[in-house]
């Protein structure tokens, strides 16, 4: 089985188009080789960042030979799964795994809202098919399905399902997770707006949206947490938040996109039925950027940073 170190910042990465909708696989690399370069510990593609409701199973697969080709080796690269049928989702992890990914983001079955049974028999098929390390994304706010503390009991024999993306919105189950099931399942907040408050309730992890326009910020307030450094890492996040509430929206695809194309390493272009945004709602979420970026702050020497034992639980 292949091995993941789950502690640290794992970009959802967006998949960039160009005018006529098709993959900029030039900027892709610009906007990955931005987060290398940044500090982060793995990367996801095909994500609900990645638009990949939109993507060809084609293009999928090419966006992760290519990002097998370009990422450093130290970098894993996960694959998203979201699927509607059983038998797909098997096809698609295995697929994957012949291509060289190095994880499985995996989601509850799409569309069909699955009972607590069905999920977990979902989430037991797909790894009992691969031998890839998984990540549950446990979204009920916007899929519908919750994992349950007593769901991932049933899954404790699985040791590939390793770790859980947290966007329940309720950080209370950083530590009902930490309490019930000590290390046996690394946990990674998935919602952008309350990364800080979850990696300091003991998070090892941080799936990442605004990443992808401000990679450097988020690896610092995550490594600063981790050094102990709480004031600073506080202080920066202050500045961050109001960029981070984009990340809590339905068109967050297109609001992330807009902060990348003012970062530099990005652009603005969707996939429809997405469509660009305008008027007042282009104003607003451009002040937003353009406020953030007027005081964008100085950061610390984040990357040499080292864990301190009094922040292990942090």
């Amino acid at each position: 089985m292949a091995s993941i170190n789950w502690n640290g910042v794992y970009p959802a990465l967006l998949t960039p188009f160009n005018q006529q909708e098709e993959i900029d696989f030039d900027l892709y690399k610009i906007n990955l080789d931005a987060q290398v370069e940044a500090g982060v510990d793995g990367v996801i593609i095909g994500g609900s960042l990645g638009e990949t409701s939109t993507l060809l199973g084609e293009e999928k697969r090419d966006l992760l030979i290519f990002s097998k080709e370009v990422a450093p080796a130290h970098v894993p690269v996960l694959v998203n799964i979201a699927e509607q049928s059983t038998k797909v989702a098997i096809a698609l992890a295995q697929e994957a795994e012949q291509h060289g990914a190095d994880g499985l983001m995996l989601l509850p079955p799409m569309r069909y809202k699955a009972d607590d049974r069905e999920t977990v028999e979902f989430f037991k098929a797909v790894a009992r098919n691969t031998s890839l390390p998984i990540l549950l994304y446990n979204n009920p706010v916007d899929y519908k399905i919750e994992i349950t503390l007593d769901m991932f009991e049933q899954l404790l024999d699985f040791e590939n399902i390793q770790a859980v993306k947290e966007s329940t919105r309720n950080t209370m189950n950083v530590t009902r997770m930490l309490n019930r099931f000590g290390e046996r399942y690394k946990i990674l907040t998935g919602v952008d707006p309350i990364a800080l408050e979850s990696l300091l309730l003991g998070a090892h992890g941080w799936v990442a949206g605004l990443v992808d326009a401000f990679p450097r910020e988020t690896v610092a307030i995550f490594r600063l947490v981790k050094a102990g450094r709480y004031e600073e890492a506080v202080a920066i996040n202050r500045w961050f938040l109001p960029l981070c509430e984009l990340d809590i929206h339905p068109k967050l695809v297109q609001y992330i996109k807009l902060a990348a194309k003012a970062t530099g390493i990005g652009s603005e272009f969707v996939r429809a039925p997405r469509l660009l945004l305008e008027g007042e709602e282009l104003t607003r979420v451009q002040k937003v950027i353009d406020d953030a970026l007027a005081c964008r702050p100085e950061l610390p020497d984040y990357l040499n940073l080292q864990t301190v034992s009094n922040a292990q639980w942090a």
